[in-house]
C-alpha cells in the first residue's frame, strides 16, 4: 500500500530533528525544501496541509501552473534548477529564493527584473564543488570574485551557497563536498563582502541530507523521500 505524503513527511522531520540534535545543532535552523517538481499541485496540497511550507520547483512553465493553482497555500516558492537569463522575468515574479545563480550575466537580469517590480531577490549562488560538466555552477576558485560582482548588484541580495555533490551509494562520500561548501562560505565571510549573507546553505537531497546536516546544510532539498519517485 502507498505510504501517505503526510506520513512520508512526517518522517523526513522527524529524521532532520533527530540528525540535527545528534550533532549538536538546532532543529529550527534547518529548512525542509520539500521537492514537488513534476508532481501535481494536489501533492503539494497534501504535503502542505502536513506542515511543508517550502516547495522546490525546476521548471518555469510547470511552477508557473503549480503556483497559480495554489494561490491560498500560504507557502514559499524556490526555484532550485538550471535557470537561463532569459526566464529571469518570469523567476523574480514566482519565487521568494533562487538557488542557482551561477554566473554575473544571471544575477544581472535578475536584478534589472527585480528593480521592475521593486523587489530585492533572495539568492544563493551555486557551486559546482565536484567539478563534473553535466552539473551548473561557478567553480570553487572563481566563487568570491562572483559574489564580490553580485554585490554591487541593488536587487538581488546572495543569502548563501548550493551545491550539489556526486551521486554515491554511500552518502558518507559526499561528506567532502559539503564540508567544501561550508569552508567557502566561511572564507566569503571573511572576505567582508558588502550585501552579502552567508546564513544559508542549501546542500543534501533525499539520500544523502542527514551528511549534509552534519556539514552545515539549513535548506536540505527533498522530493523522492516525500512524494515518491518520479514516474
Amino acid at each position: 500500500m502507498e505510504i501517505p505524503i503526510a506520513d512520508r513527511l512526517k518522517e523526513i522531520l522527524r529524521r532532520i530533528e533527530t540528525k540535527a540534535l545528534a550533532c549538536g545543532r538546532n532543529p529550527a535552523d534547518i529548512k525542509l525544501v520539500a521537492v514537488s517538481k513534476t508532481k501535481p499541485a494536489e501533492d503539494v496540497r497534501q504535503a502542505a496541509s502536513a506542515g511543508a511550507d517550502i516547495f522546490g520547483e525546476n521548471y518555469i512553465q510547470e511552477a508557473r501552473k503549480k503556483i497559480e493553482t495554489l494561490w491560498d497555500l500560504d507557502v514559499k516558492w524556490h526555484f532550485i534548477g538550471h535557470l537561463q537569463s532569459n526566464k529571469a522575468k518570469y523567476a523574480v515574479r514566482l519565487f521568494d529564493m533562487i538557488h542557482s545563480v551561477d554566473s554575473l550575466k544571471l544575477a544581472k537580469a535578475l536584478d534589472k527584473e527585480a528593480a521592475k517590480i521593486n523587489k530585492i531577490q533572495a539568492v544563493l549562488v551555486q557551486v559546482n564543488i565536484s567539478g563534473e560538466e553535466t552539473k551548473s555552477g561557478v567553480h570553487p576558485e572563481d566563487t568570491i570574485e562572483l559574489l564580490q560582482q553580485i554585490s554591487c548588484l541593488e536587487h538581488v541580495q546572495v543569502k548563501g551557497l548550493m551545491t550539489m555533490p556526486p551521486f554515491f551509494d554511500d552518502p558518507l562520500k559526499a561528506k567532502p563536498f559539503f564540508r567544501q561548501l561550508r569552508q567557502l562560505a566561511r572564507k566569503a565571510i571573511e572576505a567582508e563582502i558588502a550585501n552579502l549573507s552567508m546564513e544559508e546553505l542549501s546542500m543534501g537531497m533525499t539520500g544523502d541530507f542527514e551528511t549534509a546536516i552534519e556539514e552545515g546544510a539549513t535548506l536540505v532539498r527533498i522530493g523522492t523521500a516525500i512524494f515518491g519517485k518520479r514516474g
